[in-house]
Parts: C-alpha cells; sequence; structure tokens
C-alpha cells in the first residue's frame, strides 16, 4: 500500500484548465478572477460580502485590524488550534488569553468564557475568537448572546468547517461564516483544506463597514475609491489612508479555488461519509474513543479525530505502515513563546487531556474505500496484536 497522508488536496483536470485558462489572460492578479471567485464563495457560504486573502493567517490578522484589535486590547481563543488563531491578536500588540475546550466538542467551552468574563472587571475583554475545530460548528447563536452581554465582537475562525453548520434555537440552520452571528469569519485554502488554492484565505461578513476597511487593509490601505479621495489629480491617481498589507490572492489561484469550488458540496459528502464508515468501526472498539458528532449533521469533517491512551505507540506503528496520521494540535498556551508571555502558569486541563490522547486519521475526499479499509485494519491490529 502507497503512503496515505492525512490529508492531501485533488487536483482535477478542470482545475489544471482553469490555472491555465488564468495564467494565459491579460491579467494573473488583481483582475477579474478575484471578484467572481469571492462572490461565488459568498453565495456558498451564504454570506453578503467575502474578501479573498493571501492566506487564513492573513485573514486572521486583517479581521483583527479590522475590528480594531491594538495594544490595548485583549481577546480570548481556544487553546485546541492552530497558533494563528492566537497570533493574530499579537501582531496587532494586543494579549490572547485562553479558555478551555469543552470536551465533548473540543470547541471552545462557552461556560469557561463566561466564567472568566465574569471575574475580570467591565472592559478588560474586547473579543472573542471561537474555533470550528475539525469541522465542528460552534454554536454562535449563544456565543452571540454573551458577546452582547459584554459588548465584544465575535470574529469565527472557520478554517475547518467551509459547508458546516449549526441549528439554531429557532430550528434555522446556520452556514459556518454565513455572518449571523459573528462580526467576521475566515477561511483557509491551504491544500489540506476542503478548498486549495495552494495558498489563500477568505474572510465573509454581513457587515459593509467592515468589508470596505478590509478592502483597503488587504492592498497596502490603499484606495482608488472617489468617494474616499481626498482630491481628484487624474484616472492615475490613488491615496494611503491607513498602513495596510500586500495580503492579495493572485487570479490564477482564484481561478483553481472557483474550480474547486464547484465540487466542495459532493467534496463535503464524501468527507461525511468516510467520517461514517470510521463511526462503524469503532463506535463500540473499547480501546478508541469517538468525539460524537452533533445531532444535526452539521460536522465538515476537515479532520476524524480519535482518542486513544496509547496514542503515541499507535502513531508510530501506523508510521511504519505506511499511513501518517496526524496531531491536531499542540495546545497553544503551552507553546514556549505564549508561557514565556504569561506571568503565571495557564492552565486548561480539558484541553491538556485531548491533546495527550488524540490522533487524526486520513480524512480526505479522494481516499478510497481500501486504503480506509487498510487504516481501520492497522488500527485494530495495533490493539489486538
Amino acid at each position: 500500500m502507497h503512503p496515505i497522508p492525512y490529508g492531501r488536496q485533488e487536483i482535477s483536470e478542470a482545475d489544471i484548465a482553469a490555472v491555465t485558462e488564468a495564467l494565459r489572460a491579460d491579467f494573473i492578479t488583481q483582475g477579474p478572477r478575484i471578484d467572481a471567485f469571492e462572490r461565488a464563495f459568498a453565495e456558498y457560504i451564504g454570506a453578503r460580502y467575502a474578501v479573498a486573502v493571501a492566506n487564513g493567517t492573513a485573514a486572521l490578522h486583517l479581521s483583527a485590524l479590522a475590528l480594531g484589535v491594538g495594544p490595548q486590547s485583549r481577546v480570548i481563543t481556544a487553546p485546541i488550534t492552530f497558533t494563528a488563531s492566537a497570533n493574530c491578536i499579537r501582531y496587532c500588540g494586543g494579549e490572547i488569553d485562553f479558555c478551555d475546550i469543552d470536551p465533548a466538542t473540543i470547541t471552545l467551552d462557552i461556560e469557561a468564557v463566561r466564567r472568566r468574563l465574569a471575574a475580570a472587571p467591565r472592559g478588560t475583554y474586547q473579543g472573542l475568537i471561537p474555533v470550528d475545530f475539525a469541522g465542528y460548528a460552534t454554536d454562535l447563536e449563544a456565543f452571540r448572546e454573551l458577546a452582547d452581554e459584554y459588548g465584544l465582537w465575535l470574529l469565527e475562525d472557520s478554517c475547518h468547517a467551509p459547508g458546516g453548520f449549526f441549528t439554531d434555537r429557532q430550528g434555522q440552520v446556520q452556514g459556518c461564516g454565513n455572518g449571523a452571528y459573528a462580526d467576521l469569519a475566515i477561511f483557509s485554502f491551504h491544500p489540506v483544506k476542503h478548498i486549495a488554492c495552494g495558498e489563500g484565505g477568505m474572510i465573509t461578513t454581513n457587515d459593509p463597514e467592515l468589508y470596505q476597511k478590509l478592502l483597503v487593509l488587504r492592498t497596502h490601505g490603499i484606495t482608488k475609491d472617489p468617494a474616499q479621495l481626498e482630491r481628484q489629480d487624474g484616472g492615475w491617481y490613488y491615496e494611503m489612508h491607513q498602513l495596510g498589507y500586500n495580503y492579495r490572492l493572485t487570479d490564477f489561484q482564484a481561478a483553481l479555488g472557483s474550480s474547486q469550488l464547484q465540487r466542495a458540496a459532493t467534496n463535503l459528502a464524501r468527507r461525511r461519509a468516510i467520517a461514517r464508515v470510521y463511526d462503524e468501526a469503532f463506535g463500540d472498539f473499547g480501546p478508541v474513543e469517538l468525539i460524537a458528532p452533533p445531532a444535526d449533521g452539521g460536522h465538515a469533517y476537515h479532520l476524524y479525530v480519535i482518542l486513544t491512551d496509547q496514542r503515541k505507540a499507535l502513531y508510530d506503528h501506523l508510521r511504519t505502515r505506511g499511513i501518517y496520521a496526524q496531531i491536531h494540535y499542540i495546545p497553544v498556551h503551552t507553546q514556549p513563546y505564549y508561557r514565556r508571555r504569561s506571568a503565571e502558569p495557564v492552565s486548561c486541563p480539558q484541553a491538556e487531556a485531548y491533546y495527550e490522547r488524540c490522533l487524526s486519521l486520513p480524512m480526505y475526499p479522494t481516499l478510497s474505500e481500501e486504503e480506509q479499509q487498510y487504516v481501520i485494519a492497522q488500527v485494530m491490529e495495533f490493539f489486538n496484536g
């Protein structure tokens, strides 16, 4: 059996044709394919606006800037995420605090956040960054209510969950990143994500003011919008109104993203089918514990995570069999950078306990039935001898 990674991109002939066409066109950056990708992605997610950027980290950074994060800001996020979810606040000079996870969902524990907010002087915190971990959609309706109670903004890190959803109290399906509850949401187009652009990211929102801020911030803080210019010297004229960044996506990346978006729903269905096979195989298998999916079926399955007390040994065993499982994630608050920044040790016992036992099995749409059965057999072999 050939090597099986935990995740991988799928590049079709249609993708290659779309990129080739973009490379032969007049624009390979700042051209019409950017706008087309943004509009198509916004429609898929269900948001009013979408802003394409260089990568998911750039999406987080620009979102923090647009929300006004600065040296006086303090923000809460989850420790089980990639470091970028926290780093974006530090890029702006703000401080980040970590609240523990809910062990049932591995997403940010709203009760832990509630206790943190209640214990701090009013105004200590400015925002919350919940993470749709592994594709499990955060209940943003509840987080919106809590954020409004304390006057906080809400930034949804939905890199793992395009196409995911939760059901609100009115019985309405709320897609991840649709802007119904979060001020902004961000997505990643890294190769192992649902949609691959090589690198790339997207910010979605329903707020026109935030949308306009993002458009300027991603392009050096420069605008040519006549309504915003202080004077008009001619068609060439532009003005830099704030310190922005070159966080643009290219047209050929956007072409790849648009092509991939056309089969996003089909690939999401395939991810869910793969998850069902794993669920059936390991549901009653004692040495392995599963994270129960949401009852409404809204999990987007960027990852399929199992828990075991023999994680390191199983990880090593699978690698000897050509199965490259992975760990998601090392708790961010335990990273040396964040440990050095904390005056006192940070304790997130649920996150730390999860990290000791978690293992992500291969999960991607082109994983074949034969490959998946081989993965299952090797896990079983490890425990059964």
